[in-house]
């Protein structure tokens, strides 16, 4: 097998607030878990979302795989996660809540070879907070390189 595959939505941490993190499993066909095994996928623009108690994952684009033959996958439809109840209902109540949403952060293979995405409640930051994030990033930069 390649490399580690590890696809990053770099944005989040900028865009939002993070709290709280899980792993959840994903339900992919056959020509999806190809795709991302050759790092074809994009989670930049992804989010999650109930629908009828489930929670799927919207606007993940994995890519076609370059040799599927007629039964290929649509490249931005919705994913199911798999979570246990209990999680399930945790985020439910969260995302009801004004503000709240549910990004990706990370979406890797595991060691069993299965695919998993890493996400987390997320509450949209004001312009003020992405500059604050800004200025605490070149400043650390700044401390490792040793200017200051």
């Amino acid at each position: 097998m390649q490399g580690k595959i590890e696809i990053k939505n770099k944005r989040a941490r900028y865009e939002y607030f993070l709290s709280d993190e899980l792993t959840a499993g994903i339900v992919l066909s056959g020509t999806e878990i190809k795709s991302i095994r050759l790092g074809k996928a994009n989670i930049t623009d992804a989010y999650c979302i109930f629908i009828n108690g489930e929670l799927y994952v919207k606007n993940m684009h994995i890519s076609d795989y370059v040799y599927g033959s007629y039964n290929r996958h649509e490249p931005n439809t919705e994913r199911k996660l798999l979570l246990n109840r209990r999680e399930l209902h945790k985020y439910e109540i969260k995302t009801k809540e004004r503000g709240f949403t549910i990004i990706p952060l990370r979406l890797f293979i595991n060691e069993k070879g299965l695919a998993k995405l890493d996400i987390a409640l997320a509450r949209g930051k004001k312009l003020y907070d992405k500059r604050d994030t800004i200025k605490k990033k070149d400043i650390q930069r700044d401390i490792e390189r040793g200017n200051i």
